[in-house]
């Protein structure tokens, strides 16, 4: 079951964290992509090679620290039937590593449509009546939950078959975000707290040995307030964080989306991860040749300060 796997990496490293990759060209080392341009052209093969190389730097040396990387789909498709070459890539090369990985997509449709993304990322994908195949097999995958029930039931289904896991997004860490989720219905509950009721009833049948759902959630560190309130009402529901780092958000608050027991959340962090090299705190001591090294120390960092705020719950 994918909640039991990810908690089992959290208690063996210690760490409630997860590495987003996201890379844009102008975040990799210059020498990197100088090399990949000069072999391959200064072409979406060339930036997608580029980032192949940067993203592997970057599993070597945090995987033996984090339980799990996320990366984020769009950063790929940006580039390209190459760009997706590189997120598969990147993730069959983090699992060889031992790594955990969530497939950031945030997909949803109806019907047949949600069956087709649920089989791309999660299940398998029939060749004919005998013989399937898997496509990206990522471990988790982000979806979208504002089509309704039938939009996520192909999702879950894939969860309990290959033992997968889903995070439903609830209230997302963006500026805007209240102008849909914080609305209030009719019963005077708001929308994310509709939805994170919707979360714990959809995820009460794939609860594992800890008591925790591989039906998740996302709430983004940049609202505590509602954080606190969501935790209360997603008891099994283990949360993805986003917004820690670059986008604002502190320890503390991704804290409040933690339980008592130190379990129930995994924070994510991306730029200030990949771009540490390029940092403030880190610039006298790395340069973009020890980018790899000045990651692992930023994740380092992240994982006491996580740690250090849940400790004080």
């Amino acid at each position: 079951m994918f909640i039991d796997s990810l908690i089992d990496e959290i208690k063996k490293k210690n760490n409630p964290s997860v590495v987003g990759l996201d890379p844009k060209i102008d975040y990799i080392p210059g020498f990197i992509k100088e090399k990949c341009f000069s072999e391959y052209g200064k072409n979406l093969t060339g930036a997608a090679k580029a980032i192949i190389e940067f993203n592997k730097g970057l599993i070597d040396t945090v995987c033996d620290i984090v339980p799990a990387v996320k990366p984020q789909l769009a950063y790929y498709e940006m580039y390209g039937i190459e760009g997706i070459k590189a997120f598969k890539e990147t993730s069959d090369y983090a699992r060889q590593k031992g790594l955990l990985v969530i497939a950031d997509g945030k997909r949803n449709d109806i019907g047949s449509t949600a069956e087709a993304y649920s089989a791309a990322f999660l299940g398998k994908t029939s060749l004919d009546r005998e013989t399937t195949e898997s496509a990206f097999d990522a471990d988790a995958l982000t979806v979208n939950p504002y089509l309704g029930f039938d939009g996520i039931k192909p999702f879950i289904e894939d969860c309990k078959k290959y033992d997968k896991g889903i995070f439903v997004l609830v209230k997302t860490s963006n500026n805007s975000s209240g102008q849909l989720q914080d609305l209030v219905t009719d019963h005077g509950k708001s929308i994310y707290e509709v939805m994170a009721e919707y979360v714990s009833d959809w995820g009460q049948y794939a609860v594992g040995k800890y008591g925790y759902s591989s039906v998740g959630a996302v709430v983004g560190a940049t609202y505590p307030n509602q954080a606190k309130i969501l935790r209360s009402l997603m008891k099994k529901a283990y949360i993805l964080v986003p917004g820690y780092g670059a986008q604002g958000g502190t320890a503390k608050d991704a804290s409040h989306s933690f339980n008592k027991d130190g379990l129930g959340a995994i924070v994510n962090a991306s730029r200030s991860i990949m771009c540490a090299y390029k940092a403030e705190a880190w610039k006298d001591k790395y340069d973009e040749s020890s980018y790899a090294e000045a990651a692992r120390a930023e994740a380092e960092r992240m994982r006491e300060d996580i740690n250090k705020a849940i400790n004080r719950l």
